[in-house]
């Protein structure tokens, strides 16, 4: 599958930008990789078990209210660009019902299902397959591969996560440019530590449900470099 390549890299490594903190080195060692997917594996694991029949019933829900089919699947890029199909339960319409905004394809139940994340757990199966992370930028649609500044692609350094630092700084509730931002800052702040108080704070934001679209939208809105908010 071809995709709009990713824009050069900045010259330098992070260690070599002044002021930038980087990355735990255990994190930059194969044992810090190796360690990171071990996590990885057990607590996707540990989570479909645990979540199972909340995952089915809310996919009978979306068969009941939406038809089949019941999973969402959508090209996103991965580590590097590289596109996989992620996976989510379905929250709208078919564009071919007649429905074209996202708040008209919305249904009340796949708001609910958005609003408490729930539609996200098909996800842990793609953590399984090594496509994302349980912590990392979120992974984002593959048209926007050719939008980013150089800066900006830095985010596709990691493998990308369930959930991440934008997730537990404002979701989807943040501009574009803070949100890309906080990705790139994950990629130089990484370590176990982070990961661990992120984790933390993502049950907080889901109990909490706030931030799961842009003020005004149903979702979030297209990220296009002309839109996004100046810093």
């Amino acid at each position: 599958m071809s995709t709009s390549p990713l824009p050069s890299p900045t010259p330098g490594a992070p260690s070599e930008r002044p002021g930038r903190r980087v990355a735990s080195d255990s994190f930059r060692t194969r044992g810090g990789l190796a360690l990171k997917r071990c996590v990885d594996v057990l607590g996707a694991s540990v989570l479909l078990a645990a979540t199972s029949p909340l995952l089915v019933g809310a996919a009978a829900g979306v068969a009941l209210t939406m038809g089949r089919p019941v999973l969402f699947r959508q090209d996103r890029a991965g580590l590097h660009g590289r596109p996989f199909a992620l996976l989510k339960l379905r929250s709208m319409h078919d564009v071919g019902t007649g429905r074209v905004s996202d708040a008209e394809r919305l249904t009340p139940f796949g708001r609910a299902l958005r609003a408490t994340s729930v539609d996200e757990l098909p996800g842990l199966v793609n953590v399984l397959r090594g496509e994302l992370s349980l912590v990392g930028p979120r992974p984002l649609p593959v048209r926007y591969l050719g939008r980013y500044t150089a800066e900006q692609a830095r985010r596709h350094e990691v493998r990308p996560g369930v959930t991440g630092l934008a997730q537990v700084r404002g979701r989807n509730a943040v501009d574009w440019t803070e949100r890309l931002a906080l990705d790139v800052e994950y990629v130089d702040r990484r370590s176990t530590a982070l990961d661990l108080g992120i984790l933390l704070s993502t049950v907080g934001v889901v109990l909490r449900r706030t931030g799961t679209s842009r003020p005004g939208e149903a979702t979030m809105t297209e990220f296009r470099p002309e839109t996004a908010a100046p810093r």
